[in-house]
């Protein structure tokens, strides 16, 4: 098989260290790739919004399988584009791509098909929004509509931060289009998790648990950031809230979307919040969680391929995973004053000490 990887980050990465240990894989692609991916796999330089680009190549070198790692993609119909021409791609199209894309959509499908998650209310302008807060009082959550690479959201602790939060994406346009709406909602006390799970849209199969921290600081202080490390598995999720997540948050929203007129196929991620034995989603995610993939793919035993393959083509039944029993932790590393000014391009060292080191893996971003 010929697998195409599209993204060019930590999980594209991992993804890539786990396909090419298939024995069903003789060649892997990734588009756009990095450095680190190039030593496992071809990397072609096609930006991961260039559907055109990605299409044709895929057509063109007889791609067996594409496998699409950010969410950019999937919420521009890449997925719709390559199934149209007769491609398998594990992911799901655009119409499902909104579950991520748009928080509104997200969360009146949550409302509608009775998916536990916090109050809310939606907002265009500044006025309605501002006096939603005064109404509520902090702390409140203010979010982007749109994609906003996991920066769009803030956890306001007092009402001027939340104003603040508000101005920025609804006056300022500090996120372009993708904060033209806010969505603003309750605040939710607890611990969070991350539950993925695959789905064809019938069967629905869970990965091993785990938990990301978005903050940048120490001590889960400080702005929130696009995932600053993660481990697998998560101890908050025990089997009792596993189940409840399955029965309560996966399978009535993969239901809803099917009556929704958009069946799901691909990872459904959801971010949870989980007080006890209450669980509520703070967000759908359509893509495997970065960091979260990076411990997932590491402690997993199974092949990945036919997984992804029986799940695009729709035949999940009956696919199960086989999991190590060690735990995995991931631990980025960023430039310093990420995640606001910050430099790219410092020279990383210590990657050959690294490499000597049994049972620790660098995946680059």
């Amino acid at each position: 098989m010929k697998v195409l990887v599209i993204g060019g980050g930590g999980r594209e990465h991992a993804l890539v260290w786990k396909i090419a240990q298939s024995p069903l894989v003789e060649k892997v692609y990734c588009a756009p790739g990095n450095p680190g991916i190039a030593q496992q796999a071809e990397c072609v330089s096609i930006a991961v919004d260039d559907l055109d680009g990605l299409l044709a190549f895929a057509t063109e070198n007889g791609v067996d399988l594409t496998v699409v790692g950010p969410e950019l993609p999937l919420t521009l119909g890449i997925v719709d584009r390559f199934k149209a021409a007769g491609l398998t791609i594990f992911g799901p199209d655009a119409k499902g791509a909104q579950l991520e894309g748009s928080k509104v959509f997200c969360k009146d499908v949550m409302a509608k098909y009775g998916v536990p998650t916090a109050a809310y209310g939606t907002f265009v302008e500044r006025e309605d929004a501002v006096a939603f807060v005064r109404q509520h009082g902090a702390p409140i959550v203010v979010k982007a509509d749109g994609l906003a690479a996991g920066k769009g959201v803030v956890v306001a602790q007092s009402e001027a931060e939340a104003i603040e939060a508000i101005e920025a994406s609804l006056v300022d346009g500090a996120f372009g289009d993708a904060g033209r709406t806010v969505v603003i909602e309750e605040f939710l006390a607890g611990e969070e998790a991350s539950f993925i799970a695959f789905t064809d849209g019938k069967t629905i199969l869970p990965l091993a648990s785990s938990q990301d921290h978005k903050p940048v600081y120490d001590d889960d202080k400080g702005p929130n950031t696009g995932g600053m490390g993660a481990y697998s598995p998560a101890p908050v999720v025990t089997p009792a809230i596993h189940d409840i997540v399955v029965e309560q948050v996966l399978k009535p929203l993969v239901e809803g979307m099917e009556a929704e007129g958009c069946p799901y196929n691909g990872v459904l991620y959801a971010g949870l919040m989980i007080d006890g034995d209450e669980v509520k989603v703070l967000e759908f995610n359509a893509r495997l969680g970065d960091p979260e993939a990076q411990p997932l793919l590491s402690r997993l035993k199974s092949d990945l391929v036919p997984v992804l393959t029986a799940c695009a083509k729709g035949e999940l039944a009956g696919v199960e995973l086989e999991w190590h029993d060690k735990a995995a932790v991931c631990v980025v590393m960023a430039s310093g004053g990420y995640p606001k000014d910050f430099v790219k391009g410092h020279a990383i060292s210590g990657l050959d000490a690294a490499a000597l080191i049994e049972d620790l893996t660098v995946f680059h971003a």
